[in-house]
């Protein structure tokens, strides 16, 4: 559907009213005479309902997308809440392990380390060179909960792209998936006869960086507009190429900020209704985590965003979040440790090793538990019900990604804490009633937040983004619900909204770019708020 920008005056002002204009129909002849679009949307969703099994779905809905994505992408925005879970979370986790077992046809770039010193001829290839404006980038060597799967973390990049379009409205010609081949350290694919790509361990890090530091070079020469977003590297490799090239190049990592960024909006609202709950001020929360990998760390740097709102320092806002990994509580005289852990490690404990989740519990009294750790079951019933008894709304996030890995499930939740659980995960919950009530599970998922962060950053060409950007995607998140929703205690607003969400965080974003100065598109400057919010709505494709 193409769109037309009428120009109207509203109270005085003139204003931009989008008008949108239906695709030229093909010559007569070459469709059948009943067709029509939204007949035949019905009928996709039916052949997608056919299938019994999510794989399958995934595989059909892909096709359909390589096919007809308008209709792929009208079926996204009419039923966004049952389509988001199988083209992304959690059914994108079994699409890549199946990957080089499913595989139909190409889509997106595929550079592996045999192309180091010749990157920029491979980038070359992409046929839509002049409209490249986002590309979601991975290494395969941290997808999801499910380790390294290699080149079979394509879908993570291909899934990603298809949310920024149904999400944000970002053109899918201006897409751009991509999977760096740097080896696998995955037995089992390196023994699959169908695996698609190197039959190689992985290469070394400081390999890793050189050609790291030429793909970057090349993409920024090729692409001058484009906006890249790191995916799944590993946790190491996570944080030392985010720090390495932001603030070079327009650029961040998903998992350490995107994650960060949606679990600090939906904890904001958890602990208005925890706070109110417990008679308490909002600075007396105390944040648990469980998982000090790149997630982990990530959210809880974000989350020291939430105390600094309440006046606190940045070394007091440390002070109210602690780590737990698999050798137990994190504190300085444990021993050595990984770099990236050390910001939160506690001076404050001295005693023996601590490695009961229960234990700890008791020991920290948080108000708030959070898992990052892929570990299935482990916030069980003696965890829950320790966090209910010190809490009167115990604030439970179990986030990680898929449901297989996640801590625990929202009807034990429930049933633990008595109803009074303040819920959210990664993965998708059905509802449950308790004492003729009905809980709505929160899901923090990612896609909240970066359509929107990526589309403020594409349309204001940000040439970094800046954590005042995320900052202001997750504050524009948080913001976003509706009365109706607050009266439900819901702490994020219904997927369904996706596409006003996201034009709204990408204004605020917007913002946020242009007082860090790294803004590009300084016309927009002049806008007022609602003018400004108008313009990005005109700029998000519609199918």
């Amino acid at each position: 559907m193409t769109i037309v920008l009428n120009p109207v005056w509203i109270n005085g002002v003139q204003k931009l009213k989008v008008v949108p204009q239906p695709p030229p129909r093909p010559a007569r002849g070459l469709l059948p005479p009943a067709m029509d679009e939204a007949t035949h949307t019905v009928r996709c969703l039916r052949q997608l309902r056919s299938k019994d099994k999510n794989i399958e779905k995934y595989i059909y809905l892909t096709q359909l997308k390589d096919a007809d994505h308008r209709t792929f992408y009208k079926l996204c925005l009419d039923n966004m809440s049952e389509i988001t879970p199988i083209i992304y979370t959690p059914t994108v986790g079994d699409a890549c392990l199946q990957f080089s077992h499913i595989f139909r046809r190409p889509e997106g770039l595929y550079i592996s380390i045999k192309d180091k010193g010749q990157i920029g001829k491979i980038l070359r290839n992409w046929p839509r060179i002049d409209e490249g404006r986002i590309a979601v980038v991975t290494d395969g060597s941290r997808i999801l909960g499910l380790g390294d799967l290699g080149l079979n973390g394509m879908p993570i990049s291909i899934g990603k792209l298809s949310l920024y379009v149904a999400g944000a409205g970002i053109r899918p010609s201006s897409t751009i998936p991509i999977c760096l081949d740097l080896g696998t350290n995955n037995e089992q694919f390196l023994a699959d006869p169908l695996y698609l790509g190197l039959r190689q361990t992985r290469v070394p890090r400081e390999e890793m960086t050189e050609f790291m530091e030429e793909f970057m070079h090349e993409m920024s020469t090729i692409f001058p507009n484009l906006l890249v977003q790191f995916e799944d590297f590993s946790t190491d490799a996570a944080f030392t190429y985010l720090d390495r090239f932001r603030q070079r190049y327009p650029l961040f990592n998903d998992d350490i900020q995107g994650t960060g960024a949606v679990v600090l909006s939906g904890f904001l609202n958890a602990a208005r209704l925890a706070s109110q709950a417990a008679g308490k001020e909002l600075e007396d929360q105390r944040i648990l985590f469980l998982g000090a990998g790149s997630a982990g760390v990530g959210v809880a740097t974000q989350l020291t965003s939430f105390f600094k709102m309440q006046g606190m320092s940045e070394e007091e806002a440390r002070k109210r979040i602690w780590l737990v990994d698999s050798q137990g509580l994190i504190y300085d005289e444990r021993g050595p440790m990984a770099e990236h852990k050390k910001q939160f490690s506690r001076q404050d404990y001295s005693g023996p090793p601590m490695k009961n989740l229960t234990e700890i519990i008791e020991y920290v009294k948080p108000t708030a538990l959070l898992g990052l750790s892929t570990i299935k079951g482990a916030f069980n019933q003696s965890v829950i019900e320790t966090m209910s008894r010190l809490n009167a709304r115990p604030i439970i996030f179990s986030l990680s990604n898929p449901v297989q890995l996640s801590e625990c499930e929202f009807h034990e939740a429930v049933q633990w804490s008595a109803g009074r659980v303040i819920f959210a995960s990664g993965s998708p919950f059905p509802e449950q009633t308790h004492d003729g009530r009905t809980l709505y599970p929160g899901q923090g998922n990612n896609m909240y937040v970066f359509p929107g962060l990526g589309l403020g950053a594409i349309l204001s060409r940000a040439s970094a983004v800046t954590d005042s950007m995320v900052e202001a995607s997750s504050l524009g998140l948080a913001d976003a619900l509706t009365p109706e929703e607050r009266a439900q205690d819901l702490i994020y607003p219904r997927i369904e909204r996706i596409r006003e969400i996201s034009a709204q965080i990408a204004c605020k974003v917007i913002r946020a770019a242009q007082r860090a100065g790294v803004d590009r598109t300084v016309e927009l400057r002049e806008l007022w708020d609602d003018q400004l919010l108008d313009w990005v709505k005109a700029k998000m494709w519609m199918p």
